[in-house]
Parts: structure tokens; sequence; C-alpha cells
């Protein structure tokens, strides 16, 4: 009996599978990447597997995950960035870029979900150019198979604004890609009442700080900016990923700035969805690992 069910859930399942490609296109996008939806072949001497990371930053180990990839040598790689405070942490995207066959860094900032630290929004700038550097490290790139001559930047929501920020003065970076991204050097001209309700609809986990000291750091911001990271920007491949929630003018000022610039490796791309692509992360997976596979 065993042996018939589990023959039938295999035939199943083997039906169950013939038309998934074509379930793909029906979606709307039918240049939807393998990776979104297909693991890749099996291989036993490199496997795939994920390494916990403890990164050095401000003298604290931030914590961190590698998503890396199979198969021998060395594997381009994206160091990936959550927002304020990070509900979403778009691991889904990371999974699915491993698939497509680059290493995924993830990581929490200091004072942010268990990492040591207190947190700031300054101190995200220095995490992110820490880690960076530490997988530039020959010692962990050796370790971890990551090519450092293909590495990419991305970030969602204020992460998108330290992926800019950062992105746009690390001429290093293979490129770069901005999801649903706040633009923190225009929050920080907002008023003091915006800045607060931020603060506080956003303390999810945070160590160390109040919404009203968050409110005042953000009002200190006014050179972490998308038009300051322009020049850099303009030089480098760059994803720009907008949604409905409000931010996308933001974004869509960067890239009209960086077209005024000559910039011909900018691709945009809008979805109706909400800030966390709830409706769309097939869509999102899909976005970025097409772009990712165009780099040269």
């Amino acid at each position: 009996m065993r042996r018939l069910i589990v023959t039938g859930l295999m035939a199943a399942l083997a039906l169950s599978a013939l038309p998934l490609a074509a379930d793909a296109k029906a979606t709307g996008h039918p240049d939807i990447p393998a990776a979104v939806f297909t693991d890749p072949p099996a291989d036993k001497a490199h496997p795939a597997r994920m390494e916990v990371l403890h990164i050095p930053s401000g003298g604290v180990e931030i914590n961190g995950v590698a998503y890396l990839a199979s198969g021998a040598g060395v594997h381009p790689t994206v160091v990936l960035l959550h927002g304020l405070p990070g509900n979403e942490k778009n691991l889904d995207l990371a999974q699915a870029i491993r698939r497509a066959g680059w290493n995924c860094v993830t990581f929490n900032y200091r004072g942010s979900w268990g990492s040591p630290g207190t947190y700031s929004f300054r101190g995200n700038l220095a995490d992110t150019k820490a880690v960076l550097a530490y997988v530039r490290d020959p010692a962990n790139a050796a370790k971890f198979g990551i090519d450092t001559r293909k590495l990419v930047l991305a970030g969602h929501s204020m992460g998108g604004g330290v992926t800019a920020v950062t992105a746009g003065g690390d001429p290093g970076l293979a490129g770069a890609v901005m999801i649903s991204s706040a633009d923190l050097g225009f929050l920080a001209h907002a008023p003091l009442a915006t800045r607060l309700q931020t603060a506080r609809e956003n303390m999810e986990t945070l160590a160390g700080v109040t919404p009203e000291s968050l409110a005042a750091e953000l009002g200190t911001l006014g050179d972490a900016s998308f038009a300051a990271a322009a020049p850099g920007l303009a030089k480098m491949p760059l994803l720009i990923l907008t949604s409905d929630d409000g931010l996308a003018p933001m974004s869509d000022a960067l890239a009209a700035n960086l077209r005024k610039r000559g910039d011909t490796q900018l691709t945009t791309i809008h979805e109706a969805t909400d800030h966390s692509w709830s409706g769309k992360r097939i869509a999102l997976e899909a976005a970025v690992i097409r772009w990712l596979q165009g780099l040269k």
C-alpha cells in the first residue's frame, strides 16, 4: 500500500509539473527565468548551502546569512539590504537569486533583529560598507566562493536609500538594485511630525533608540540623498523598481536625473503593488534575475 501511495504521489507530482512553464507564461511575464520556479541540477561535490556570518562593524559583530550557490568556483554575489525596520526581508528573492547561480548575502544592521549595538541611520550606512569590505576580503571571498569582480548591492525601502548612497560612492560594484526605495535626503527635509510618525510606525526590534531620536537623526541626513548619489550611480548598471506605495516619485526623480546625465545603463520597472510587493513576488524575482543575467 505504501508503495502504491508513493507511486501515485510521484505520478501526480510529475503531471502537475508538466504545465509549470506554461503557467509561468500565463502570468503576463513570458520571460520569467527558470530560477524563479525551478531548482538547479544537484551538485553533490559543491552543493548549495547556507552560512551564518558575524561581520565586524562599529565595534560589534552584526548578524548575517550567506545563501551560497551550488557549483565549483566563485560566483557573482548580491548583498541584499532590508528596510526600516525590515519586517519584509525579501528572503524569497535571496533564494531565487541563489537558484540563478548567484550568492546572496543578507544581514541585520546594528541594533536590529538581534544584531548587537545601537540602531542608527548612519550606522546602517557604515554597516553596509563593512559588509562589502567583509565579502571583498580575500580570505572570506575564497571561503564563500565570491567573485568580487561581480558584486551587486540591492536594497528595499530604506535599504534602497542606503544602496543608492553606498553604490554612488563605490565604483567597484558591478551594479545596484533599488526596490521601492526611500530617499533619506528627501525625508530629512520632511516636517518633524512626518518624521516622528515614520519612526513610531517602524520601531520593531530596534535597540537603543526612541521615535524622537530616530526622527531627529533623520533630519540630519540631507547629504544622504539620491541627488548626491546620482553622479556615481550614472556610471554603473542600475535597476530601479517602483510600486504604488507613494515613494515612486523619489525614484522617478532619480531616474530623470540620471537620464539627463546621459546614463545608458539604467533600467526602470513599475508594478501596481504595495510597498512590500505582496502581490508581485514572482514579478519582483523575475525582474531582478533577468537584470542580473544581463550584466556583463
